[in-house]
């Protein structure tokens, strides 16, 4: 595997870590600028938006320039906003430098995973996928907990600084090890690419991985409040559980890496029906301390596993769409991302239990059966 995607992969470390640290910081930033919990809570809102708004934009927008001085752009001012962030004495210039860094980093995700997958072969494509979408796995694990920690000592603008400095280094790697050529001496006109990306089987794919991303972060985004008011451990738990949750995503995106080449088909359709299975199994035992545990860890293993898959599978049936492809499955991610706490949240808010986001979760992997089957349907009459 190149060097080059490994450092992608210490970038998007670096943007996961921005994109999911603030649940630990909402109220030190509340009490510090003076706005109440859910107007600091919208700073993660403008992130989420940003990167669904900002993934098909920032490809559009720099589809013509060489990968490399792209890369350097989105993550250079992914960087500075950081910095800005740090800076600033006010909630207003805060909110923007969330909606600009997420529109950056959208724009990073977009090109990083159209490089990777073009620096390796066919043969290789979900493992360079997974060590880039493992850069967020390992935030869930190292740098979101580490933020939080950051936080409590020095205050929350550290994380930022912390953010910042990280990004260095895949800088100057991305810099040096990227070729500065365009990839393509005449690049696919843009509406080509977009008829390419509208095709019922890769929009059926894209609205597949948006339903797993989603059914992960419903059921991801209330384990607080499960692990205490159901299962029955104390607050002391959580941290603990949501570094189990990052490593089980970070397990996963290897096996990912590894078999989801060799055998796509048959490891997608596991994974998809073991997240249904598992999410509802979930739901009838979160009350037993061992199945939530355990359950955490598996849960976390398939979700990104069979999410790090399905990219795999958008670059497949977007062969066509070099430039935009990356930024399609960017957007399907940040879209599940949103829907699913949301769903969860008016679960909650509808009386129906802490338990409810993973029932909510089990019936959006139901519906991902669905649209799955529907592409698998559809590629065997092509291949009739």
């Amino acid at each position: 595997m190149p060097f080059t995607v490994y450092a992608l992969g210490l970038a998007v470390f670096a943007q996961g870590t921005s994109e999911f640290m603030l649940s630990g910081l909402v109220s030190d930033i509340a009490a510090d600028l003076d706005v109440s919990i859910p107007a600091a809570g919208l700073l993660t809102s403008a992130f989420a938006i940003g990167m669904i708004v900002g993934a098909p934009l920032m490809a559009l927008f720099s589809r013509n320039w060489p990968r490399r001085r792209a890369l350097v752009f989105f993550l250079c001012v992914f960087s500075a906003v950081h910095v800005v962030g740090a800076l600033t004495p006010g909630y207003g210039l805060l909110l923007a430098t969330r909606v600009v860094g997420a529109l950056a980093n959208a724009g990073f995700w977009a090109v990083a995973l159209v490089t990777a997958v073009s620096m390796v072969g066919p043969e290789a494509r979900a493992r360079a996928t997974s060590v880039v979408v493992g850069g967020v796995t390992i935030a869930c694990v190292a740098g979101v907990p580490a933020g939080a920690a950051l936080g409590g000592h020095w205050g929350w603008r550290s994380a930022f600084w912390a953010v910042a400095l990280v990004s260095v280094p895949a800088v100057l790697v991305i810099a040096r090890t990227v070729p500065a050529g365009r990839p393509e001496a005449t690049p696919a006109p843009a509406s080509v690419e977009l008829r390419t990306l509208t095709g019922p089987r890769l929009l059926l794919t894209l609205l597949t991985s948006a339903l797993v991303q989603g059914a992960t972060f419903c059921a991801f985004s209330y384990v607080e409040p499960l692990v205490t008011h159901v299962t029955g451990l104390t607050a002391a738990w959580v941290p603990g559980l949501l570094a189990l949750f990052g490593l089980g995503s970070f397990i996963g995106v290897t096996a990912a890496g590894r078999f989801a080449d060799l055998r796509p088909v048959a490891f997608t359709a596991a994974g998809l029906v073991a997240l249904a299975v598992g999410w509802a199994g979930f739901a009838l035992t979160a009350g037993s301390p061992f199945a939530t545990v355990a359950l955490v860890l598996v849960q976390g293993m398939l979700a990104f596993g069979t999410g790090t898959a399905l990219i795999s599978w958008v670059f497949r049936l977007a062969a066509d769409a070099p430039t935009l492809s990356g930024s399609f499955a960017t957007a399907a991610f940040n879209v599940g991302g949103a829907l699913g706490p949301w769903l969860g949240g008016l679960a909650i808010g509808a009386g129906l239990g802490f338990r409810s986001p993973l029932w909510v979760s089990a019936l959006l992997m139901v519906l991902a059966l669905g649209t799955a089957g529907a592409s698998l349907r559809m590629r065997r009459v092509a291949t009739v």
